[in-house]
């Protein structure tokens, strides 16, 4: 986590949580205002917020170390509701529903800050389902241009090692396409966390050994990926432990293309994903990092209702570091057109 930290730390960004009245929330906006991390812009009812805030015995002080945005009271109310009903008329929200769910869905508002600039990234999920919120997200914030598919990323920091799992949260069955597209933006994550990606999708075949559809699938992403990104050691289909022992898997295949242990472990679908995630939750008691989004055209995170404070500094810290990475991306691609622009004048 320390690059993401140092990144985070040497361009603070505003960083709005959609469930500004937790108590998990209050304390780890805390942590990132005492260690400079982020600028936190809270959501929720003022009298709560301030009331849960002295009860805890915190320092937190509104306006000069947080933002607060209260759903019942902003200037910014009439605003927003018009820009939701704009982006989601032809999905069946009329003005009067656009107005009553910008009163009561505090996701949709945190959505509509990064949307609109008001915040650079932001963090749901404290409370309710991933589902429900990942809906709002991906009508209000969207797919980045590059990006084919979303995608969801668990970080584990194990005694054993750091891991990477995907996707636990989004795609159920995923097709071949879709596998290649998320182990390239999950490959770009790991990067981010200094880490050179070492992918292995994984199935209950061994490279071939078992005619089944899902390992197939798997097999055939494996090639898609290999063709659209040959610089990355990639290798599958394969069983975990294969993956995770080199010595099992020069056994079964000594020309592999993958080294070492692998740290990107590609599921063939949610429920191994899911299950996977959490059967290793419970046995380490290691450090969990997200659910991460990939694929959205701004950094916005869902997390999980059992995160911790430290979990939701970890992810707040990783956001706002991908928020600023984004931001540079935006402006070397403006620059860029401006410049093929110039050309052609």
């Amino acid at each position: 986590m320390r690059p993401i930290y140092a990144r985070a730390a040497a361009n603070l960004k505003r960083i709005v949580f959609a469930e500004g009245e937790e108590t998990r929330v209050l304390h780890a906006a805390q942590t990132l205002v005492d260690d400079k991390i982020a600028k936190p812009i809270l959501i929720g009812r003022e009298e709560v917020i301030l009331a849960r805030i002295k009860k805890a015995g915190m320092r937190l002080k509104k306006d000069r170390d947080f933002e607060l945005v209260n759903p019942d009271n902003d200037k910014r109310f009439n605003d927003y509701w018009q820009t939701y009903h704009r982006l989601m008329e032809r999905q069946g929200v009329t003005p009067a529903s656009a107005k009553q769910i910008i009163r009561t869905r505090n996701t949709v508002i945190a959505a509509l800050m990064v949307h609109k600039d008001d915040a650079d990234a932001m963090i749901c999920g404290t409370i309710g389902r991933y589902d429900q919120h990942f809906k709002h997200l991906s009508s209000i914030i969207g797919l980045a241009d590059d990006a084919r598919t979303y995608a969801a990323l668990n970080v584990m920091i194990l005694t054993k090692g750091t891991y990477f799992i995907c996707d636990a949260f989004i795609n159920p069955d995923p097709t071949p396409e879709q596998i290649c597209d998320m182990a390239l933006l999950a490959a770009e994550e790991v990067k981010k966390f200094g880490m050179e990606p070492k992918i292995a999708l994984l199935s209950h075949s061994d490279f071939g050994s078992l005619e089944h559809p899902e390992a197939a699938k798997m097999r055939e992403a494996t090639k898609l990926i290999k063709k659209r990104s040959p610089s990355l050691e990639v290798e599958g289909e394969m069983t975990a432990s294969a993956a995770l022992s080199e010595e099992i898997r020069s056994k079964l295949f000594p020309n592999s293309e993958l080294k070492g242990q692998a740290n990107l472990l590609i599921m063939p679908n949610i429920a191994s994903a899911n299950i996977s995630f959490h059967m290793l939750k419970a046995l380490d008691d290691g450090i969990v990092v997200g659910p991460l989004l990939m694929g959205a055209r701004r950094s916005a995170h869902i997390l999980m209702p059992s995160v911790t404070s430290r979990g939701i500094i970890n992810a707040a810290a990783y956001a706002c570091a991908n928020a600023g990475l984004m931001e540079k991306s935006r402006l070397r691609k403006t620059k860029n057109k401006v410049t093929r622009l110039k050309k052609h004048a």
